[in-house]
Order: structure tokens, then C-alpha cells, then sequence
């Protein structure tokens, strides 16, 4: 899931009356979308906010004092982290009062240089301090011109930012130069020229590290989630550097067959494996440090073609993860139906809940995020998991071995509840074994959350059944009838640049047709699509992705379920009007999101089509 919601209005688009013309679409079964009058600053988000304070200050409470005595540990062991890193990568780390929606007026330097383009500061040699009541601080190693200062508090006003003045700080030179070595990666902005330079001298080794990292700092920089290499021999086929970015693939850098021959042994040796084979699929993986943040790289190669070969590395940066209340700000029912079966004063009850959706959809984010949001220290959360992805603090992770006598999903799930449990994390939900054993341990009294490939939440069922054996239908069916608490069926939709999108009115974005499709006015506002971009969006228009959900939340206790066995049985289709059966649709969620400025309502339509 990195799966961002931007969320930011645009203040020019206000009617005269000062009014916001998007309404956002909260809790509830009926019309849940905000009347046009109450702002950013209405009292649902100023609950949202409370509350995500409030459960944030519960996590720091509750592994505060682990988290003290582990840091005097390893001081005596010469290992340097703040209370804040460790209550960090535990993932109790405090709410930022930099909101997503809004005007935002405040601002630490980290929040800066995650928002604003590193194009419009970093060849400024600038480093940001810190924005508070509307002035920028920033200290510059040279001098700004008055263009300059214009240029960056237009790009800061568009990015959402609320900037009336830029105040300049005067350092001293060496503690400026320190900091912005120590703070600033400037290898992301140096990429093409370390490539220019390498393929002047291939064989100097220097250089190609250097192109290495600056390749990986340009695309944790671009918020890639992955890098897609190809060398291929053939003279005919181009050797490219792709990154993955919201979802598309993007060409960025062209090399030529015996640079890209070095490039791929270099980080088949980072990752530990054998650079030599090029016919054997292998995985490895291998990490650096970007910005005094521990990155994990996830290395897979391929065979391509008859000589070549493809290598994927998977970024994994736990900056990207979303907390839990981040995740499901715009699903607020949902989230808290997952909250209250998250509880830790929950005990015993066992249930299943699953989460589907196409690979890509973000189902390892979510699954990440209520493991966060469980406590830790009371609960014992047990993952299996192939591959371990993110190192979870405070919980127990084994990782599945395939083809391994005892290494299997099921294996490691019946072995699992010999360690006393009290939530299982079943990273997916691949054969038969595998979902039966999953329901035995949710009938224990286990919570189980897994996941599994589906298209819709009804068919998530029908995805389940398919994998039971065929003399156990009826039996597993049941149990899983029993024990189903929630499926979630997911996706990531690109949401657009809140700093070019086009405003306009669904009536002149739409047909009527499509009006009465999606259930929109025509005086509506909505934003649509700018292709030509800007540079806040790296030209694309698109800024991040945001959740969409399909959801089914089950609420009858397990001896009030038959008639969910019997929809389970007989016709899928009639279980959303059962009783104790609440039912969110992907609809209502694109419908929110095209009202809140966020999707093109074309895109919405698409979408719906899917």
C-alpha cells in the first residue's frame, strides 16, 4: 500500500460566500457527505482528529516504558536511538499536526521536504526549517533572488501549504553545509549526472556504486514502490530503468547492454545471490540508508529473453506505511467495527477476517496497519508470512518455507496455536490445507486476519469455497459462515494533483447519462484530470493513491448466522440484505471521492466498470 491520500482544496476554488464546494462523505449508511457549509475545520474532522490523538497517546502509553529500558540496553552496546525512533518503528509514534485537508500553516522541515517538489529547493542548496502562523523559515547556502523566493512560495501555496512570507536564516557556512549533507539526499538530484559520467568510464567501479545509490535515492524521492530492470544482449532490445510510481510504470533511465550487464551482477551481489546463474528464478534481498532511514530492498531475478535478465527490487521504505486511523479516514464505520474486533479487551471470541483485492491493492498495507493497531504489549500477534516484508516490533514472525517439510502456510498455522496466540496474521490464503486450517484456528478462539485474491467482497466467498476440498464444502462453509467477522475487497485509486487539476462542474464533465450513474447534480464541483501536469506532480497530474473499499461487516453472533450459511450455499447475492449483514459499496466510496475533489469523474465511471 505507498497509497496516499492528499486530500487538499484549493482555496481559489471557494464560491464567493467562503463556502468549500467539496463535501466529504463520512460514517453512516444514508447520505453521509457534509453539507457544503462546514469547512475543513468542521467538527467531524475535529473529532477525527481528537481521536487519532487519542488513540496515538494510548500506543506511546503502552510501550513507553518497553521502549525506555530497550534504549538504555542498547546504549550499552553503543547503539544510538531516540525514545521517538523506538516508539516510531514500534508504530506509536505521535499523531503530525501537519493535516492532510485544510490550511495547513504549520510545518516541521521533514513534513516540508516530503511535500513540496524537490525540484523547486533542492538545486537551491536550501534547507527547510520549519513553517508556523504562515512564515517559511529556510537557510540557504547562497543568496536568493527576488525570483527565486516568488517561485518558491508559489510552488509552497499550490502544494496546499499556507505561506504569506519566506523568513531567511543566516547560518554559519560549515554548519549549513553539514546539515544539508546530513539531512538532504542529494544523490536523487544527481542521478543523471552520475550516469553520464559512469557510461563515459564503465569499468570504474567508484562511479557505479554511486550510480546504485543515486538511482534508489531518485526513486524513494519519486515515491516508487518498485524499480523494474531489464538486460537484455540483444542489440536490438533497449535496456531500461523503470520505476513504479501510484500504480504506473515509468521509463526513466535508457543503458546500454554491458553498463546494464554491471549494474544487475552489482546488485545480485548486494543481495546475495549467485550473479552468475541467469536461468534459475532466485529472490535476495539487501538495505541502505536514505535519510538516516533504514530502507529494505527485495531483490527478484528472472531469466528475459535468451541471454538477458530481469531484475525487480521491491523499495521498502516503513515511512510509507500508513497508521491505522490514516488507512481508513475516509471508511470511519469500517474502521471501527476493525478497531473494536482489534480490542484488546476482546478475549476468546476467535473470528476471521480478510482482506482481497488484485495484487497491488494494498492488502499487505492493511494487514501491516491492524497489527499496529493492536496491543502489543497485552496481546501476543503471531504473523506467517511469505516473504516477511516489514520487521513488526513486539510480535512474533515466521516465515514460510515452501517445499520444506513442516515450512508450509498450513504447517506453521497448526504449529502456531501451540504458542498461545492471541491473533494470527496468515499473510494469504493459497490452498485448501490452508483455509481449513485458518477456520479450525478462528473456531479456537484465535482472531485470525488474512488475506486473499478476489475481485469483489461477495466474491471473496466464492474464492474461499473454491478452495475447500470438494467432501468438505458443506462443513468448511459452515465454520467459515461461523466465524467471519469482515471482508474487506480493496483498492488503490490515483487520486488527482490538487495543485493543476481542472475545476468544473459535473455537468460540464459528464453526460446526463452519467449523471444519473453516479447520483451527481450537475452544478456539483468536482476536479478533473490536468495530463499536462505540474511539478508538483512530476508532470503527471496524479499525486498518490487513496483506499477504496468493498466491504461486508457481519454483527450477528455465530449462533445467529443460518441464514448467512444458507446465502453462502444457495445464492451469494442475497447475503448483503441479511440481517446483522452491513454492506459499504465501492460506489458510495468513488461517489465520496469524486464530491471531495480527489478523483476524475471519468475515472470514477472506469472505475465502477471494473
Amino acid at each position: 500500500m505507498s497509497e496516499s491520500e492528499t486530500g487538499r482544496e484549493d482555496k481559489s476554488a471557494a464560491p464567493e460566500n467562503g463556502e468549500d464546494p467539496f463535501i466529504e462523505r463520512r460514517g453512516g449508511k444514508s447520505d453521509r457527505r457534509r453539507t457544503a457549509g462546514e469547512g475543513p475545520g468542521g467538527i467531524e474532522r475535529r473529532n477525527w482528529q481528537d481521536r487519532r490523538r487519542r488513540r496515538s497517546a494510548e500506543g506511546r502509553e503502552r510501550y513507553l516504558d518497553m521502549v525506555q529500558r530497550e534504549r538504555a540496553m542498547l546504549l550499552e552496546y553503543g547503539v544510538s536511538r531516540s525514545t521517538e525512533q523506538l516508539l516510531d518503528m514500534a508504530g506509536a509514534s505521535l499523531p503530525s499536526e501537519f493535516e492532510e485537508e485544510g490550511v495547513k500553516d504549520r510545518a516541521t522541515g521533514d513534513q516540508l521536504r516530503s511535500i513540496l517538489p524537490v525540484q523547486s529547493w533542492l538545486p537551491l542548496s536550501l534547507h527547510l526549517i520549519g513553517l508556523q502562523d504562515g512564515v517559511l523559515k529556510v537557510a540557504p547556502l547562497h543568496e536568493l533572488n527576488e525570483r527565486q523566493i516568488e517561485s518558491i512560495l508559489s510552488t509552497a501555496n499550490r502544494t496546499g501549504l499556507h505561506v504569506e512570507k519566506i523568513e531567511i536564516e543566516i547560518w554559519d557556512r560549515k554548519e549549513l553545509i553539514d546539515t544539508l549533507r546530513a539531512v538532504h539526499d542529494l544523490s536523487a538530484d544527481r542521478c543523471e549526472k552520475t550516469l553520464a559520467m559512469w557510461l563515459d568510464d564503465v569499468d570504474n567501479g567508484l562511479l557505479l556504486n554511486q550510480f546504485q545509490r543515486d538511482m534508489m535515492a531518485e526513486a524513494l524521492q519519486m515515491r516508487a514502490s518498485d524499480i523494474h530492470i531489464i538486460q537484455d544482449n540483444n542489440p536490438d532490445s533497449p535496456n531500461w530503468v523503470k520505476y513504479r510510481i501510484d500504480g504506473d510504470l515509468l521509463p526513466m533511465h535508457l543503458l546500454p547492454a554491458d553498463a546494464m550487464a554491471r549494474l544487475t551482477t552489482l546488485l545480485k551481489r548486494d543481495a546475495g545471490l549467485n550473479f552468475g546463474d541467469r536461468t534459475t528464478p532466485k529472490d535476495g534481498r539487501f538495505g541502505f540508508t536514505w535519510q538516516g532511514r533504514n530502507i529494505d530492498v527485495r531483490v527478484a531475478a528472472g531469466p528475459q529473453g535468451q541471454d538477458g535478465e530481469k531484475l525487480t527490487l521491491r523499495l521498502l521504505d516503513r515511512a510509507s506505511l500508513k497508521g491505522f486511523d490514516e488507512l481508513f479516514r475516509r471508511h470511519e464505520d469500517v474502521g471501527d467495527h476493525l478497531a473494536r474486533l482489534l480490542s484488546p479487551e476482546i478475549k476468546g471470541g476467535g473470528g476471521l477476517i480478510v482482506l482481497s483485492g488484485p495484487t497491488g491493492s494494498g492488502k499487505t498495507t492493511t494487514l501491516y496497519a491492524c497489527v499496529q493497531q493492536i496491543d502489543r504489549r497485552r496481546r501476543h500477534v503471531l504473523t506467517i508470512e511469505d516473504p516477511i516484508e516489514y520487521e513488526l516490533r513486539y510480535a512474533t514472525q515466521w516465515q514460510v518455507h515452501s517445499g520444506m517439510k513442516g515450512g508450509e502456510f498450513a504447517d506453521l498455522i497448526r504449529a502456531a496455536m501451540r504458542h498461545d496466540p492471541d491473533y494470527i496474521i496468515i499473510g494469504e490464503l493459497r490452498d485448501g490445507e490452508t483455509v481449513e486450517t485458518a477456520l479450525r484456528a478462528a473456531e479456537s478462539g484465535h482472531t485470525v486476519i488474512t488475506t486473499v485474491h478476489a475481485d469483489t467482497a461477495l466474491q471473496t466467498f466464492e474464492r474461499l469455497r473454491s478452495l475447500m476440498p470438494h467432501e468438505r464444502e458443506r462443513s468448511s462453509t459452515y465454520t467459515l459462515s461461523q466465524q467471519v467477522k469482515a471482508v474487506l475487497n480493496q483498492r488503490l485509486v490515483r487520486t488527482l494533483c490538487q495543485g493543476c487539476a481542472h475545476k468544473t462542474t459535473a455537468g460540464e464533465a459528464l453526460t446526463p447519462e452519467e449523471l444519473d450513474e453516479l447520483g451527481l447534480s450537475p452544478e456539483q464541483p468536482v476536479r478533473k484530470h490536468n495530463t499536462s501536469g505540474c511539478d508538483i506532480c512530476n508532470r503527471t497530474g496524479i499525486q498518490g493513491r487513496t483506499l477504496l473499499l468493498d466491504a461486508l461487516l457481519i454483527t450477528k453472533g455465530p449462533g445467529q448466522r443460518n441464514e448467512i450459511y444458507e446465502s453462502m450455499m444457495n445464492n451469494l447475492n442475497t447475503m448483503p440484505a441479511k440481517e446483522g449483514v452491513d454492506v459499504y459499496t465501492r460506489r458510495d466510496g468513488l461517489i465520496d471521492l469524486v464530491t471531495s475533489g480527489l478523483v476524475d469523474p471519468k475515472s470514477a465511471l472506469m472505475y465502477l466498470e471494473e
